[in-house]
């Protein structure tokens, strides 16, 4: 089956009006991430279906932008009275951010959350030694666990000692400025503002105590933005009252789905440039969809492959010589949404 008869299976399955929203997280210079211009293209979607009872987010994304959640629940809670996250696989970070914005998340024994503190990178973040056009990106959870440790681990509870610690933490090598703390500490309050009035804008909205618990679990107490989150753990040990499970004939359709996607991105393909090049100088990666039952769009890369002699500098018994070898690069030369 096509993506187009899987929406329809499950729109009959749940009575529901379907819409995907799919990022590839392919290795490599070939993948995507929740990201704002997605508003546009889902906001056409929801014009084409109209005022609906039930709408059914199909959700799959490694994360992206924070900002993108609050803006996308709204937009989707004008058009429907039940709005639902349906979680084939990975919704993490942004996208189990979006997920706390549903009155259900479905889930089936595959599905994911994860932590949603953010890794956050302006101008005042260290510079990369490797690259120095690039900044370090700097984890909100890293810092927060660099004091806690400091203060629960080592007893260190004076302001003079603890003013030290700050001094030695900014002083380090790359070194931080204190404008990327401030951002640090902006970013880790915004977080958690963002995911309070997500998870108060159900229709049956959370008590306040719970909606505490979920933030702090999610925000400070996973340790690890690796943590990956099942339906089990995050019905009863992080108290998100919204997870629905999923039966068979539903995890067998949400499967089925992102199977498709999979294939039809590459997901599963490691990123070889050679690989690439042989299949010819120009080729289109696809690395978003948003789909309805109807059709949709998807989000488009074009690049072109060379071969080229690069000099490759390697340590020799007489010094450091460049030996010309045969390397494939490649450029984008085109992008966006079809």
């Amino acid at each position: 089956m096509n993506t187009q008869e899987i929406i329809k299976k499950i729109e009959q399955k749940r009575g529901s009006k379907v819409i995907t929203y799919v990022t590839s997280d392919r290795q490599g210079p070939v993948n995507a991430r929740v990201a704002m211009d997605i508003i546009p293209i889902i906001s056409s979607q929801l014009r084409k279906i109209g005022k609906q009872e039930k709408i059914d987010l199909v959700l799959y994304s490694a994360g992206g932008d924070t900002m993108v959640p609050w803006r996308l629940v709204s937009m989707i809670r004008e058009y429907c009275d039940k709005f639902s996250v349906i979680i084939p696989y990975k919704a993490h970070s942004a996208a189990t951010m979006i997920s706390l914005g549903a009155d259900e998340i479905v889930m089936s024994d595959m599905s994911e959350l994860s932590p949603i503190d953010p890794s956050t990178s302006n101008f005042f973040n260290p510079v990369d030694p490797q690259n120095p056009q690039n900044r370090i990106p700097i984890s909100v959870e890293e810092v927060m666990s660099y004091f806690d440790l400091a203060k629960n681990k080592f007893g260190i509870k004076s302001d003079e000692d603890l003013t030290k610690i700050f001094n030695k933490f900014v002083e380090s090598n790359p070194s931080i400025h204190p404008l990327a703390l401030g951002n640090i500490n902006r970013t880790h309050n915004l977080i958690k503002i963002l995911a309070k009035r997500l998870l108060k804008s159900h229709k049956e909205p959370m008590k306040e105590d719970e909606v505490e618990k979920v933030i702090e679990f999610l925000t400070e107490k996973l340790y690890s933005h690796q943590y990956y989150i099942g339906r089990k753990e995050a019905k009863e040990d992080l108290g998100i009252k919204s997870v629905v499970l999923a039966d068979k004939e539903l995890s067998d359709l949400m499967t089925e789905i992102y199977e498709e996607y999979a294939k039809e991105m590459n997901m599963r393909t490691i990123w070889n440039p050679e690989m690439e090049f042989a299949k010819g100088q120009n080729q289109e990666y696809k690395i978003a969809f948003v789909e309805n039952a109807e059709g949709g769009s998807h989000f488009g890369i074009n690049m072109e492959f060379k071969k080229v002699q690069q000099n490759i500098p390697q340590q020799t018994q007489v010094g450091i010589i460049n030996i010309p070898q045969e390397q494939i690069v490649w450029r984008i030369i085109g992008q966006g949404w079809k």
